[in-house]
């Protein structure tokens, strides 16, 4: 069947604009640019999209919109963008756990929603210990009571999570394994609801990103029992390490910026520059401490490397764990 004349006029203009990017990558961007969010609103993704978004915004001449995708512990999100045009008009904020997702798949039997190859890291923005969160009436004062309840009450003790294999989920497993307890885990599909839950009762704890609590541990609403890094913890700086109470458990929540793999060279490098950009911001620095989580900035050859070093730990790590339905 044939096109319609003003169907072929439009296909043919969206063909130009294509490879005028391509052939002039000054022209670019001519649109706005949509920064997916694979999680709700409320998670460390979201808290550290919008104003970098924001930032991207002012750098590049056109707005960069959030879009939240969530589910699958951000691999729908992520394998949206995977999937998406490599025209430098979606990006997506993910977090670590890209590296963890097709190593599940894999594990659980089924096709990859995505290829660590398919996304290109481009910024890191933040790489935080996640932290052990119960409500302030909880019966636990120290990780170690919280330990030893959940070793005279197996597997009733219950926390939440993104997904399976997200990043509350890992390093909630990482403790259980190493402390010798058994836990039962809730999923929801991103940090936001889980919180809610936690504040609501429906759930004992969370492990997440300290942004993700601060303000309702200020309030009064959250205790932090530890932390899952190895270094004191600048937004909690009293809040004592796994390690350093016997549990040999490390875990680090990263944020990054990411594009389809086969985006151009040129567009990839102006996406790179407003990132970098982004990050030296001074509200985007303000904003992201403010929550709890200092800028670790890292640029794209370094944050490629250590997405790649990762994603080789973190494939350890999901064997230990094993199938999770």
């Amino acid at each position: 069947m044939k096109l319609r004349p003003i169907l072929l006029a439009a296909l043919l203009l969206a063909t130009h604009g294509w490879c005028a990017a391509q052939s002039n990558p000054s022209a670019w961007p001519t649109k706005p640019i949509t920064m997916i969010v694979p999680f709700p609103p409320g998670g460390l993704a979201d808290l550290v999209a919008r104003p970098v978004a924001e930032a991207m915004s002012r750098d590049l001449g056109q707005p960069v919109v959030i879009e939240n995708k969530a589910g699958a512990g951000g691999g729908i999100g992520m394998a949206y963008t995977a999937k998406a045009r490599p025209d430098g008009y979606t990006v997506v904020m993910a977090l670590s756990s890209f590296t963890v997702i097709p190593e599940a798949d894999i594990l659980l039997g089924r096709a990859p929603m995505f290829a660590l190859t398919d996304l290109r890291p481009i910024a890191r923005y933040t790489a935080d210990p996640t932290v052990l969160a119960v409500r302030a009436d909880a019966p636990w004062q120290t990780v170690q009571q919280f330990v030893d309840d959940a070793k005279k009450r197996p597997g009733a003790i219950n926390y939440g999570s993104s997904g399976n294999y997200g990043t509350m989920h890992v390093p909630m497993e990482i403790l259980a394994q190493n402390a010798g307890i058994k836990l039962t885990h809730i999923p929801f599909t991103g940090a936001g609801p889980a919180v809610v839950a936690l504040l609501g009762g429906q759930i004992d704890a969370v492990s997440t990103g300290p942004a993700t609590v601060l303000q309702q541990v200020k309030a009064g609403k959250l205790r932090v029992l530890a932390h899952w890094g190895s270094d004191v913890l600048p937004a909690l700086p009293e809040l004592a390490s796994l390690k350093s109470t016997g549990f040999n458990a490390e875990y680090a929540q990263w944020s990054g910026l990411f594009i389809p793999a086969a985006t151009p060279e040129p567009i990839a490098q102006r996406l790179r520059a407003a990132a970098r950009a982004a990050a030296q911001d001074a509200k985007v620095k303000e904003v992201i401490l403010g929550a709890g989580s200092p800028v670790l900035y890292q640029d794209s050859p370094d944050f490629e490397k250590y997405v790649q070093a990762d994603a080789k730990r973190m494939a350890e790590v999901v064997k230990r764990i094993g199938k999770v339905e």
